[in-house]
């Protein structure tokens, strides 16, 4: 079940109820590919940072250890020991990130494995079928995420294969949570709105997917090429056609500014490996903009990351002492820094919840923004 809240212009904020507990949004997902968060940090570290949601990779877990092999042991949650809302991607974006490995066929699509090779072949029901054993609470449907800049044509070609792949994974989603042995039997289904740039493509597939009375919908073929501005004016058009009612996801997206200005779009659901990524090159967000904690002029300085930040590393470690873990290429220093990262995005959208229902999201936004530019 999912509740707005409060509202302000197309900014919302709701609760999203699922199996796994309530998810309150604006949300951002925290990406944990293999079922662990690059840079060491564990399932208790995530509720320390106020993590919701963690992200997990159908595809990659699909190659190791093998879905089959996590469902023997419980599913995802007790796998990696995590009790709170987990959702697993479609495969879909590798269908676009993995160009030169695989073939786009009307059944589904087949893959040589990035790690050594073998051949694989994945389509709606596959993609459910190990999403099913993987027993997350949310399931992404499979797609096909074209480039932002694919011609017409192939756009409307690939956008009508991925509704007829959409009702297709609905239908085996629905068969799969009926079985005996299935371990979530309430798994959820988002379907995925593509149509690379194209304002009245987009618009069409959103108005199409909508009748499926799907558990939510996201907003997929973003931030793969197209300009932040491109990106916004596609928002603009297709959320309003996408259900108010259902929660809503821009997927792989993205810095905090496409966070606050694609929230007040009316986006709920957020996902990117930027946080982490950065933190693990000494790259770290503070409401005064980024800082680089490899240079120099950290060498002697005795402040936390940021001085305003109560996780755990800005709680103990100061920018010096971070900065020689890195120079001495210590396993710590990654995992500081991506915890001051993902704590600042939860931290970013706990403000952003906080100041819709409080009326004062305008101002907030417009603070926020002008502050992250340092």
């Amino acid at each position: 079940m999912y509740k707005i809240l409060a509202e302000d212009g197309m900014a919302k904020s709701a609760v999203f109820e699922t199996v796994h507990g309530k998810i309150e949004t604006p949300v951002f997902m925290n990406v944990g590919t293999a079922a662990a968060i690059k840079g060491a940090v564990s399932s208790e570290d995530l509720k320390d940072i106020k993590c919701q949601v963690e992200l997990s990779n159908t595809y990659h877990l699909h190659l190791r250890p093998g879905d089959e092999v996590v469902k023997k042991l419980g599913g995802l949650h007790k796998f990696m020991v995590w009790d709170r809302p987990i959702l697993t991607d479609s495969g879909g974006f590798q269908v676009f990130s993995l160009a030169g490995l695989r073939k786009i066929k009307e059944e589904g699509v087949y893959f040589a494995s990035h790690i050594d090779g073998r051949k694989i072949f994945m389509g709606p029901e596959e993609s459910m079928q190990i999403q099913s054993n993987l027993a997350s609470t949310i399931a992404m449907a499979f797609d096909e995420c074209p480039d932002a800049r694919s011609d017409r044509e192939y756009i409307i070609n690939s956008v009508e294969r991925t509704t007829r792949w959409l009702k297709r994974c609905k239908i085996e989603m629905d068969r799969l949570n009926g079985l005996e042995d299935t371990i979530n039997k309430n798994q959820m289904l988002f379907g995925i709105n593509q149509g690379g740039i194209f304002d009245d493509i987009r618009i069409e597939h959103a108005k199409e997917i909508s009748k499926l009375d799907l558990d939510g919908y996201a907003v997929g073929g973003l931030a793969v090429g197209e300009t932040h501005e491109e990106m916004y004016k596609v928002l603009d058009a297709v959320v309003p056609h996408l259900p108010r009612n259902k929660p809503t996801y821009l997927m792989g997206v993205g810095t905090p500014e496409n966070i606050l200005e694609s929230v007040d779009r009316g986006i709920d659901f957020f996902d990117c490996v930027f946080p982490a990524r950065n933190g693990r090159h000494a790259n770290v967000y503070t409401d005064f903009g980024k800082l680089n904690l490899m240079n120099k002029k950290f060498e002697l300085d005795e402040l936390p990351i940021d001085p305003n930040c109560e996780c755990p590393t800005c709680k103990l470690y100061s920018r010096a002492y971070i900065r020689h873990l890195f120079k001495a290429k210590e396993m710590l220093a990654m995992r500081l820094c991506v915890m001051h990262n993902l704590y600042f995005y939860n931290t970013l959208m706990e403000e952003i919840r906080d100041a819709i229902k409080n009326g004062t999201w305008k101002e907030y936004k417009k603070k926020k923004i002008e502050g992250l530019k340092g």
